[in-house]
């Protein structure tokens, strides 16, 4: 088996690598993440899943490499991290009693032959009537700053949650692994 490289810098997603009990290393990919003029979020993120595989596959050149990427959209606007207290603010309040569906792009690269898979998968969470004080209480409680559409779905995020829907929970999180399986069987690996 080829080695395993996630190309992120996410903790979170290593977290969910690492429940497949297979040997990875991980290296952060430096590519831009802008999104081309009118370019739909499904297609978005399966180009920055591979753009992020592809940009260590000339430093890693014998290895399985898993690439992912993730928005949150709301009706028809992409929701990016926050990065400040105000923006989450803004972006809670937005998606308050409304659905927001985050489109996790997934590939897996073998650098050694350049074949590759790509795909996207969806997953939606209705969320609960919230006002600007449970907002600002779960904000500075969960500081999740980093996290498309301002929750952490693995963490107290949950509690703003009326319900959800999709295949995989875990892309919620970031990296869809039920997919990555299916992907990484194709590829020949062993999971345990």
């Amino acid at each position: 088996m080829l080695p395993l490289l996630l190309a992120s810098s996410s903790p979170y997603r290593r977290e969910l690598l690492a429940r497949l009990q297979l040997p990875f290393d991980w290296a952060a990919p430096d590519i831009d993440e802008r999104r081309l003029d009118e370019e739909p979020a499904v297609e978005l993120v399966k180009r920055l899943a591979l753009e992020k595989a592809q940009a260590l596959a000339s430093t890693h050149n014998c290895h399985l490499i898993i690439g992912s990427d993730q928005v949150a959209v709301l009706g028809e606007q992409i929701l990016g991290k926050p990065h400040t207290f105000d923006k989450a603010c803004e972006q809670l309040l937005a998606a308050s009693g409304n659905h927001v569906t985050f489109l996790t792009g997934l590939a897996l690269l073998n650098s050694s032959t350049g074949q590759h898979q790509v795909d996207c998968v969806p997953f939606t969470v209705n969320m609960r009537e919230l006002d600007l004080p449970r907002i600002e209480r779960y904000l500075h409680t969960e500081q999740p700053y980093d996290c498309a559409g301002s929750f952490k779905a693995e963490g107290l995020g949950v509690s703003l949650f009326q319900s959800t829907h999709g295949v995989d929970a875990t892309s919620l999180v970031g990296l869809p692994l039920i997919r990555l399986v299916d992907m990484l069987l194709k590829e020949g690996v062993a999971i345990p």
